[in-house]
This record gives structure tokens, C-alpha cells and sequence, in this order.
């Protein structure tokens, strides 16, 4: 730990720090996850089956949303998501069969901190518990490290959202620490629990993931020879 001048503990040097970039995706490619920049034209028709009417009541207990009950609703939503120049929204595409299947967006972007956040994660159950998802999550990480270089990853939960927390933590996400309070959403109060990753965490995250990831990994039929939690 450093030691300044009067003889206190002070944090490391930053060197040549400069202001992060924002974010500008067209597409991510993996192995069998494609990220893409959020299209009303391209992604509206496949996500009317994860934002819509017949989604189970339960996946919208911790988000801020509702369910939409149409096509011509989902629309609205899509570009007042889309109009928001504070987040940047992201469809989750099966490469399998090329249809979207989930959202999520970057936001609250401390460029001068080099600092951002993962959130509005909105996967339909078909996504759910699949290494389509969790690579999904991984190629947005790698971005957010090797290319825009941001030094802190954040995601944020409810505190009651306990499967919000614990996949989190399987990625490669560190607790902190539980906001009492932080939040007034639906009409009811939130405690938040916060969590992050850092670029000194990212090497070991990345190796961890791949290896989970690769193909190896998974019989014929897409099912895993061992959990991520085993890496």
C-alpha cells in the first residue's frame, strides 16, 4: 500500500488515466451467442415472445417493467428504450436458429471513472440457464474490458432477487454490500444489492468462462460435463 508524504495509506497511482469511451456495438459474435444493437425492425416480432403477454407473470417481479400486451405496445417500449441516451440497449440472439431472446443494456456510464453497469437483464425462460445466455454475458464483459478498457463492471439487484444474485456470482461478479433502501419501484421499497467486477479480476473471470464455454465441455445434446461453479 502506498504511503504519501504525512505517512498515510493512500491508493495505487493511476497511470495516463483518461476519460472511457462510450459504448458502440453493432454486433458481438460468439460461439453461440450473437449480441446486436436493439432494432425495432429486427428484434420486435421475436421479443413480443419475451416482453409479451403470454411470459410468466413471475420473470416481472423484480424488474421495472410489466409485461406488454401487443405488438403495438412492445413497439412503444422498444424505442422509448431506444430514445434513452443514457443506456444502451442490446438484443441476445440464438445463432442456432437467429431468433433474439432476451435484452439487457449497458447504463450508468462514469466515463471520467472508467465505471459501468450491466442492468435491464430481460431474458425470456428459453434463454434462461443456457450457455447462450451466460455467453452472451460473457462477450459484453469482454468488451467492456479489453475494448472500451472500463477498469469496473457493476451489476445491481434487488436484495430479495436471490437467482438475480447468485447468477451474478457464477459469472465472476463480487458482493459488496446491500443499499437499504435505494430504490422506490412498483409502488414498493428496495434494498440493492451491488456487485462488481474489476479489470485485475478479468483474467481469471475470462479463463473460467472459456473454459466453460468451449465445446468440450458439453455432450451432443448441449448438456454441460461441468457446472461453471467447478472452474
Amino acid at each position: 500500500m502506498p504511503i504519501n508524504e504525512y505517512g498515510q495509506m493512500i491508493g495505487e497511482a493511476v497511470v495516463s488515466h483518461t476519460t472511457g469511451k462510450l459504448p458502440a456495438i453493432d454486433f458481438l459474435e460468439g460461439r453461440y451467442a450473437r449480441i446486436e444493437a436493439l432494432s425495432v425492425e429486427k428484434h420486435a416480432e421475436d421479443l413480443l415472445d419475451v416482453y409479451g403477454p403470454d411470459t410468466p407473470r413471475e420473470m416481472w417481479t423484480y424488474l421495472f417493467q410489466e409485461p406488454v400486451a401487443d405488438m403495438e405496445e412492445l413497439v412503444t417500449v422498444l424505442n422509448q428504450m431506444l430514445a434513452r441516451k443514457d443506456r444502451f440497449y442490446y438484443a441476445i440472439i440464438d445463432k442456432a436458429t437467429g431468433k433474439a431472446l432476451g435484452t439487457f443494456s449497458l447504463m450508468r456510464i462514469d466515463q471520467n471513472n472508467r465505471v459501468i453497469e450491466v442492468g435491464a437483464v430481460t431474458f425470456s425462460p428459453e434463454l434462461r440457464g443456457t450457455r447462450i445466455g451466460t455467453e452472451a454475458q460473457y462477450l459484453l464483459a469482454r468488451y467492456v474490458f479489453e475494448e472500451l478498457n472500463y477498469r469496473r463492471y457493476e451489476w445491481k439487484c434487488d436484495a430479495l432477487n436471490l437467482p438475480s444474485r447468485r447468477a451474478a456470482e457464477r459469472l465472476g461478479f463480487v458482493y459488496e454490500g446491500t443499499f437499504r433502501q435505494a430504490v422506490v419501484y412498483k409502488g414498493r421499497t428496495r434494498d440493492t444489492d451491488w456487485l462488481s467486477m474489476i479489470d485485475k479480476d478479468w483474467p481469471q473471470v475470462k479463463a473460467r468462462l472459456e473454459a466453460w464455454l468451449a465445446p468440450k465441455n458439453f455432450d451432443k445434446n448441449g448438456r454441460q460435463y461441468k457446472s461453471l461453479r467447478e472452474f
